[in-house]
């Protein structure tokens, strides 16, 4: 799988989300196999450039494997002078959100609701492409609705701006996370353009990741949600599509060194007040893999105001655990 004069080390895409995609969660999705891991959304509004949060996703200090970082916004120049800053900051490969469902998006008419003007997304497209020197991919819906279905439209139009791979999760801007994946929307489109296509949507075990890859063609597969607080999911599917047998899952005890891992890259990333608070979504996550944790011991994490406070109550709903599976 080559993105531009990248080469991936395997077809397995970490999706950029918002919020989540951090530099810790790249970092620990690129160690259990990743072969990229594309970082948040960044709004190209110029306000925003210097804020500390923005900062924050652009920093890709210390990070193996290749920097992809998603612009976001709806007027060329300003997703061209994005593209740039970006580059000059460090990214290898620009990626442009025309996929993103969320309302506060789409209410400007960003995200997937740039699908509905295509004239508007060869501008944006032509814009950006032009102003780096790097590869710039895009990430697209099948459409706005079940009615507007317009990917390989887009998807041509990509192809001919220059876009180095295509990225499409299958379902419609109306659809947002519900119902299944159109695989054969995707497969339509690989057959129509000659780019890397990236297919995502519903992929979270090893068999709809080998799914996926056979009934759409695609060239690789990009994973979102279900790698939240399960980064091992990369290396359980490529152990399957390259061996035709299942890792087996890890044990408490792994999950219990994998999250301490991730908190500790969270606190120092961005500090212990607000790395608690991050924090606290992925342990949820976490336990999602879990046998039955108490309601109360997840109260008493969420209300936790330090590291150590955090990491003390975590260490003893493990130690919970770890006892119960012992009796």
């Amino acid at each position: 799988m080559h993105i531009g004069p990248y080469q991936l080390k395997n077809n397995l895409i970490l999706a950029p989300m918002a919020g989540i995609s951090d530099r810790p969660f790249r970092e620990l999705c690129t160690q259990f196999g990743a072969g990229l891991a594309v970082s948040e959304m960044v709004a190209s509004n110029p306000a925003l450039r210097q804020h500390k949060r923005t900062l924050l996703k652009a920093n890709h200090d210390g990070e193996t494997g290749i920097r992809s970082v998603q612009i976001l916004g709806t007027d060329p120049q300003l997703m061209a002078d994005a593209a740039r800053l970006n580059a000059q900051r460090g990214a290898q490969i620009i990626d442009i959100n025309m996929g993103c469902p969320a309302k506060k998006v789409c209410s400007v008419a960003a995200g997937s609701a740039l699908m509905r003007d295509e004239a508007l997304v060869k501008r944006i497209l032509d814009a950006v492409v032009n102003a780096v020197d790097i590869p710039v991919t895009l990430k697209i819906r099948t459409g706005w609705d079940l009615h507007s279905r317009n990917a390989a439209k887009i998807a041509q139009i990509a192809e001919n701006s220059g876009i180095a791979a295509l990225t499409i999760h299958g379902r419609t801007r109306a659809c947002k996370f519900n119902g299944q994946a159109e695989h054969d929307t995707v497969k339509q489109v690989k057959q129509a353009i000659s780019i890397p296509v990236i297919a995502n949507g519903d992929i979270d075990t090893p068999e709809q990741a080998q799914f996926v890859l056979q009934a759409t063609g695609a060239d690789a597969i990009m994973i979102g949600r279900a790698a939240q607080g399960n980064p091992w999911l990369f290396s359980q599917i490529s152990h399957f599509i390259n061996h035709g047998k299942h890792l087996e899952k890890p044990t408490v005890t792994d999950i219990y060194s994998i999250l301490m891992s991730h908190l500790d890259k969270l606190y120092s990333f961005y500090g212990n007040a607000s790395g608690v608070k991050i924090a606290r979504k992925h342990i949820a996550w976490y336990f999602k893999h879990l046998e039955s944790v108490a309601p109360d011991t997840k109260i008493n994490i969420n209300q936790a105001q330090c590291p150590s406070e955090q990491i003390a109550l975590i260490h003893s709903a493990f130690n919970l655990l770890t006892t119960d599976s012992a009796a």
